[in-house]
């Protein structure tokens, strides 16, 4: 009974959580992988792109709640998704319309890219603190728990329970279905096999008629849906602060790049090993070996690696450690 004690508190706090961190780092890694693999850049706006998203769709969702329009039981959150999406594809669009087709088109130097991206993250940045402010904003409404940790303790009987929170079931039904369309679209449709054939030989896929204007817009539409998904889910299931998106561009970079960048599905693996990576490091595992243990060899100490204030120190970490041992990931990806 002890071991399955462990098991659940295991679960209840790093299996659940980490799982759901997993898909919304996925998720931003993605599209992070998406425009590397077409335009050869690291884009660093991407996490402001994750915000704006999110941001759009906060402010719809006040909208709904005040005219007492709502999905109850589920959050309100998921009606105005399709409008933050749609938001986000614009300014994205936009800016790519503005600034990133100039450079484009003078095939310019991925560091140039990767400086102007910056540029575009700051005034990201200023513009969603400009509407929004620089305060957490609370959004999430619905059922919060689809079991909490009492009811599990009554139901099993044991002394630890797992609680689930609807917002993580959301987050990973969500990813799912939405890395499966991503993957549907690149593999049969037309425009799909068009941005694979320019990733891989760019000069090769002009000579065959692909379009690069089409391809680059293709690319930053469904990169800008992944970014609002992504931020949008990590607010439900978290809280939406402006500055948090900034800092979570770290563990993004850490997952594309360990995951082997430019491989969708390595982003998709680098998410998970990040998000299980940091909650791991950063749990106490003080009462975990307590159960598996004999009493009389009960740890004093928490059993902490890291305290919670370092666990983006992890996605550093490890970030450095994949660029000093192997720089092409997990799945062999293009060589920073």
């Amino acid at each position: 009974m002890d071991i399955v004690n462990a098991l659940a508190l295991f679960a209840n706090f790093v299996a659940v959580p980490a799982t759901a961190y997993g898909a919304q780092l996925a998720l931003g890694a993605l599209g992070v992988t998406l425009i590397f693999g077409i335009l050869r850049f690291a884009n660093f706006s991407h996490g402001e792109l994750m915000s704006f998203g999110a941001m759009a769709t906060i402010l719809v969702t006040w909208t709904l709640q005040d005219l007492g329009i709502g999905i109850a039981p589920f959050p309100t959150a998921l009606l105005a998704l399709p409008v933050g999406i749609l938001a986000s594809i614009a300014v994205s669009l936009a800016t790519n319309r503005m600034v990133f087709r100039f450079y484009q088109r003078r095939r310019a130097n991925p560091i140039v890219f990767a400086i102007v991206s910056v540029g575009v993250m700051f005034v990201m940045a200023g513009l969603i603190r400009i509407i929004i402010g620089p305060d957490d904003q609370s959004f999430a409404d619905g059922e919060r728990f689809l079991i909490t940790a009492f009811e599990f303790q009554k139901a099993t009987g044991l002394k630890e329970g797992i609680a689930i929170k609807q917002t993580q079931v959301i987050t990973v039904v969500v990813a799912l279905v939405v890395v499966a369309a991503l993957f549907w679209f690149l593999r049969k449709t037309r425009a799909g096999k068009a941005m694979r054939a320019f990733s891989d030989e760019e000069d090769l896929a002009l000579l065959s008629g692909v379009n690069p204007d089409r391809v680059v817009q293709i690319a930053w539409i469904i990169t800008a849906t992944l970014a609002c998904i992504a931020g949008t889910l990590y607010g439900l299931d978290k809280t939406y602060k402006p500055f948090i998106f900034l800092q979570i561009l770290l563990p993004i970079f850490a997952a594309t790049i360990v995951g082997g960048i430019g491989q969708p599905v390595g982003a998709i693996l680098g998410g998970f090993v990040i998000a299980y990576s940091e909650v791991m490091v950063t749990y106490a595992f003080k009462k975990v070996i307590t159960y598996l243990s004999p009493t009389d060899w009960a740890p004093e100490g928490l059993v902490q690696l890291l305290s919670t204030d370092y666990k983006f120190a992890v996605s550093f970490i490890i970030l450095v450690a994949v660029l000093l041992i192997r720089p092409t990931g997990i799945i062999r990806g293009k060589v920073i």
